[in-house]
């Protein structure tokens, strides 16, 4: 898939970008399973380690990016879960997860943004293969056992769009 990104947060706001989303596999019903039971039974520290340990599903990058690149954005970074569910007019709906990149500088002076370590994608795709979605780059997962649903808490404002999106096959 090739997404149009328009970042709508307070951080770097307004800039675009082109993103490739290629996923090579889906996540199988089991995997799903433990992500959400992790997710609800044990917390977000628990759910990243699960995460980061699951198969790659494809990638995520931002092949246009010029110039240095010491956070990989255009070699891109693994997907690690990728689910889709068929809606009723025959389009899909794809849920895509991600351990967020730290730098090591990031790492080390461990700012408050070391508390949002997933990045989330949600794709809304028609008939024909084009749609919209949102990326949460910075995210906090969280869920609440009394409401009985999931919360997010994004670093961001706002998540970056993607007004714009075609399912490209090969």
């Amino acid at each position: 898939m090739i997404a149009f990104a328009v970042n709508m947060s307070n951080i770097g706001s307004g800039g675009t970008a082109n993103v490739e989303i290629r996923i090579t596999q889906w996540s199988s019903a089991a995997e799903r399973k433990r992500v959400i039971d992790t997710m609800v039974d044990k917390g977000q520290d628990v759910l990243l380690k699960l995460l980061t340990g699951l198969p790659s599903k494809g990638r995520l990058r931002f092949p246009d990016i010029q110039g240095a690149d010491p956070s990989n954005w255009r070699i891109g970074w693994d997907l690690r879960y990728a689910w889709h569910t068929p809606d009723k007019d025959g389009g899909h709906r794809v849920v895509v997860a991600l351990d967020r990149y730290m730098s090591f500088l990031e790492l080390r002076n461990s700012p408050r943004t070391v508390d949002y370590p997933f990045t989330l994608i949600q794709i809304n795709l028609d008939k024909n293969g084009e749609g919209k979605g949102v990326m949460a780059w910075a995210t906090s997962i969280n869920f609440d056992k009394k409401k009985n649903t999931v919360e997010l808490e994004n670093f961001s404002s706002e998540p970056v769009r993607f007004p714009t999106i075609k399912v490209e096959k090969g």
